[in-house]
């Protein structure tokens, strides 16, 4: 694919940063929350931007878009982000094009995922596409794509192992914990947070440690209590946080605030209290560490996981490629199409002029003349000769830019717009 022809004068690109290059505190600088999203979306129509999808979750944030020049989007990032252009550079990565398309179908499928084979990440593209949608800003080259990766991601969960064991963060840190703290069924578990890492987290609790000592706690009480209900769990008051976490001997949190909400004077005990922050930016202060008795893991922690099951789903990796080069090519196939589209459709315009004047031609010369039998004959003859160009074009073995400019000059075909 040597030309896009899917945009008039702007390049797709795929920009970011993940867990690869950038610590949790820089990676916090640029996490976008809802509001950010949305206020991103709106500057980008603003500023004329006509395609874009953004995801940010807890080990990465990127933007899938269109732009003349990769600033362009970088700096609708960093203005609606604390990080700064100067940070960016240090730790980000740009894709354009062909190489944007790979590095979307690998993250959507689990491939680049911080541990390998996690599947929520496709849950937040399809979010994300969804929302640029919602604010006209998901044009069809886009809009194909995402639903191609989409498909890749499901046929790799169900044609391969590569989701067996751990495949998510939720359940990594579950499996973190019981690695990390003795009897987990018999300890006191505070839940801090019930997003959809919080939920996750908490199903994956109920499920494998079989504990019944689970609180949960979140600023908006009654959608702790929509969980908790589901599991027959406890739920706290925000206000009872402080006096939960101190009878407490494990501590998970999972928040979307944009600052530390626990630090070392929200705990006022000395007994040994496990504390495992999923959220990004970080929630909990560093300074807990100064606290004995107090152990805080991070969720880069999670990555360091390296097991029997997590050596086994490497095994699938080159299935999984092969699946993504296929649905990839059905992809490319696809924008081929896109390219000479209005070339055929130009020329199908052209042919049919050709027909209107002839057969206004014959009609006056010929008496009787048999007006639906022309029009049938002459149509099927174009419909012809357009599936016949369509079918050349197609042809790996010939240049495609090359037939396009020729059927131009021959047909005089101007003016063409790009679909």
């Amino acid at each position: 694919m040597q030309q896009y022809n899917i945009s008039k004068s702007s390049s797709f690109y795929a920009l970011g940063l993940s867990y690869k290059k950038a610590d949790a505190d820089i990676r916090g600088r640029f996490s976008l929350d809802e509001s950010s999203k949305i206020n991103l979306l709106n500057q980008a129509k603003e500023n004329g931007i006509e395609s874009l999808v953004i995801t940010s979750t807890c080990n990465r944030t990127e933007i899938y878009g269109f732009a003349q020049h990769p600033f362009q989007l970088i700096q609708l990032l960093c203005e609606n982000t604390k990080g700064t252009v100067e940070e960016f550079q240090k730790v980000a990565y740009i894709y354009k094009n062909k190489d944007a398309i790979s590095h979307m179908f690998r993250v959507g499928s689990g491939l680049d995922s911080q541990i390998l084979g996690d599947f929520e990440i496709i849950s937040q593209i399809k979010k994300s596409a969804v929302a640029s949608k919602k604010a006209n800003l998901l044009n069809p080259f886009l809009e194909r794509l995402v639903n191609a990766v989409i498909q890749a991601s499901k046929r790799i969960k169900t044609e391969t192992e590569i989701s067996s064991g751990a495949t998510s963060v939720s359940f990594a840190s579950v499996q973190y914990i019981f690695n990390s703290v003795e009897n987990v069924s018999n300890k006191n578990i505070l839940l801090f947070g019930t997003g959809k890492i919080g939920r996750n987290t908490c199903e994956n609790l109920v499920k494998h440690t079989k504990n019944e000592r689970i609180t949960l706690i979140n600023r908006t009480k009654n959608t702790a209590e929509n969980i908790a209900g589901k599991f027959n769990l406890v739920v706290k008051d925000y206000a009872n946080l402080q006096e939960e976490i101190n009878q407490s001997d494990i501590l998970i949190v999972a928040t979307g605030a944009q600052r530390p909400t626990i630090d070392k004077h929200l705990i006022q005990t000395d007994k040994p209290l496990f504390i495992l922050d999923l959220s990004i930016p970080k929630n909990v202060h560093d300074n807990v560490k100064e606290l004995p008795g107090v152990m805080l893991v991070h969720l880069d922690d999670l990555s360091k996981i390296t097991d029997e099951t997590h050596e086994k789903r490497k095994e699938h990796i080159p299935f999984a490629e092969s699946i993504i080069e296929e649905v990839k090519k059905e992809f490319n196939d696809w924008l081929e199409t896109r390219k000479f589209a209005p070339t055929i459709k130009a020329l199908k315009h052209k042919l049919l002029d050709f027909k209107i004047a002839e057969l206004d031609t014959q009609r006056k010369k010929i008496d009787n003349f048999n007006e639906d039998q022309a029009e049938l004959i002459s149509n099927n003859i174009i419909q012809k000769i357009t599936n016949h160009f369509a079918h050349h074009l197609k042809d790996d073995n010939i240049s495609t830019d090359e037939s396009l400019e020729l059927i131009k000059k021959v047909f005089q075909l101007e003016n063409l717009i790009d679909v």
